[in-house]
């Protein structure tokens, strides 16, 4: 498809999901990084005065804050930002810990991170009548590379049937700034942290085999394990049939 013929489909497809659900607007989580980047275009296009886009730094790289602020400038994209730090220290404070293997422990304080920026853009979308809307790509929800509840909790996803590979391609044609494009993927959850080290393949071989079927043997075994070992968070959760 031409890439300014998908940019106006999704407008459009945007559009008139939010409206015919009686939304007045959409509300956008801006990271600073090419996912949400390309997202807040468009919802910016389809809804050119009713986007906001938040901003939720919690101990985040200070580029993270100075990529989003770019972006929002450039597109006029009106933003708020709600700083979690003190909130993410305080509930840790409160909450057990027991003593879990140092992996274990270091996913959940990631997972908390972003599972509170998803109780944030629903109290913000909740007063707006907006609708959350999601920066999840193809790439990432086949592999489950996503957290349950956190940035899979959303109203929409836009980028739902694009791999990395076309986000990035849509992104150019978007005009998004080249230090967004070229940054190495990353969910920010802790210094040094990026995406494809921590899923152990690129982005570009996972993009492949989505759209291909072709892999090699090892990265065909690593990519169909992740995409097994994260159906439940593809699914609603299961219920008796009694």
């Amino acid at each position: 498809m031409n890439i300014e013929v998908l940019a106006e489909k999704l407008t459009s497809w945007l559009r008139d999901e939010v409206t015919s659900r009686g939304c007045a607007g959409v509300v956008v989580g801006i990271s600073g990084g090419i996912d949400s980047a390309v997202l807040a275009v468009l919802c910016k296009r389809a809804f050119p005065e009713n986007t906001l886009g938040v901003m939720m730094p919690c101990h985040s790289n200070p580029d993270d804050k100075a990529h989003a602020q770019a972006l929002a400038g450039k597109f006029a994209i009106p933003t708020v930002e709600v700083g979690l730090d003190e909130v993410y220290n305080g509930l840790l404070e409160k909450l057990p810990d027991f003593k879990a293997e140092a992996r274990l422990s270091h996913l959940a304080r990631a997972n908390l991170k972003v599972r509170l920026r998803m109780v944030t853009l629903y109290y913000i979308a909740n007063q707006l009548k907006y609708m959350v809307a999601g920066s999840g790509n193809r790439s990432e929800i086949t592999v489950g590379y996503f957290t349950k509840y956190g940035d899979g909790g959303v109203d929409i996803m836009p980028l739902g049937n694009l791999v990395k590979g076309q986000v990035r391609e849509l992104a150019g044609h978007l005009g998004i700034p080249r230090e967004i494009i070229d940054r190495p993927p990353s969910a920010g959850l802790w210094e040094g942290q990026t995406d494809e080290a921590e899923m152990g393949i690129s982005y570009e071989a996972l993009d492949r085999f989505i759209l291909t079927g072709e892999a090699p043997d090892e990265v065909r075994q690593k990519i169909e394990a992740m995409r097994a070992g994260s159906a439940h968070k593809r699914s609603l959760p299961p219920i008796p049939e009694f």
